[in-house]
């Protein structure tokens, strides 16, 4: 279908969904949160797509934040559902069962560093800035910054950021576990292909259940973590993928997954 502010385009299994809307640096409207959620839910449902790269268009940002000229006119009741809607989207990015790599080229603020941080993976440009600089509005973060940030750099890093509303380099977001990899900007598009090839190529199930015990587990107590990333590991020894990367290992080969 056509999307008014995304582009979505394919490089075999590798699905790009960028958001569109370089006048505004990208900022999250309604509209734009609603046809994110459709792209992804597209994503999940076809097959055909093993790993998703989301971008942002231009040089300048990410995705720069929410929209705030639209935000200045809600109700309290407008933005709670603003809010919800947010949420819904970075919940359904998480919890895929597929991998997303965000590519950040530029200023990935507020909406955008949370958009961000749904996703698996974040590879920056050197040039890229992160923040949730909703305090200076007078606001808090309303797209799940406060929680995800908690849980990838911890309670300190959160406070720091969600209470000054700092603006930190690409450097600081990996030192801090928020960006997975920094390179040049002119090597950027390279590495973040790379990366999706790799994911793309990997063992679909095998994959999911990664993700699934990955986020499962990481609330939870040790041991039901532990458990339910036994039952996973057991599920796979079903599948015609575990036998074929199994069976190619033995013969020194390389593995064709399907997805079976």
């Amino acid at each position: 279908m056509a999307y008014r502010n995304l582009e979505i385009a394919h490089r075999g299994a590798v699905r790009t969904i960028t958001v569109n809307r370089p006048d505004k640096l990208n900022a999250l409207n309604r509209d734009t949160l609603n046809e994110l959620t459709l792209a992804f839910a597209q994503a999940a449902q076809d097959d055909a797509v093993r790993a998703v790269v989301l971008a942002g268009a231009g040089e300048k940002a990410f995705v720069a934040g929410a929209d705030i000229a639209e935000m200045n006119a809600y109700t309290p009741v407008q933005a709670q559902g603003f809010s919800r809607t947010g949420q819904r989207l970075m919940t359904s990015i998480e919890r895929l069962g597929k991998p997303v790599v965000a590519r950040i080229q530029g200023f990935a603020l507020g909406g955008g560093m949370e958009l961000a941080m749904a996703c698996h993976l974040r590879v920056a440009s050197e040039k890229a800035k992160f923040g949730q600089p909703e305090i200076n509005l007078g606001l808090i973060p309303g797209f799940g910054g406060t929680q995800r940030l908690l849980r990838l750099a911890g309670r300190s890093a959160a406070l720091e950021l969600c209470l000054t509303g700092a603006t930190i380099n690409a450097q600081r977001a990996y030192e801090l576990g928020v960006v997975s990899r920094v390179v040049a900007p002119e090597a950027l598009d390279e590495t973040v292909d790379a990366l999706a090839d790799q994911l793309a190529a990997a063992a679909p199930l095998a994959a999911a259940g990664i993700l699934d015990a990955v986020l499962q587990g990481g609330e939870a107590s040790l041991d039901q973590g532990l458990e339910f990333e036994t039952q996973g590991f057991a599920l796979m020894f079903s599948t015609a993928d575990m036998r074929e990367g199994t069976n190619a290992f033995l013969e020194k080969r390389k593995a064709q997954f399907k997805g079976a």
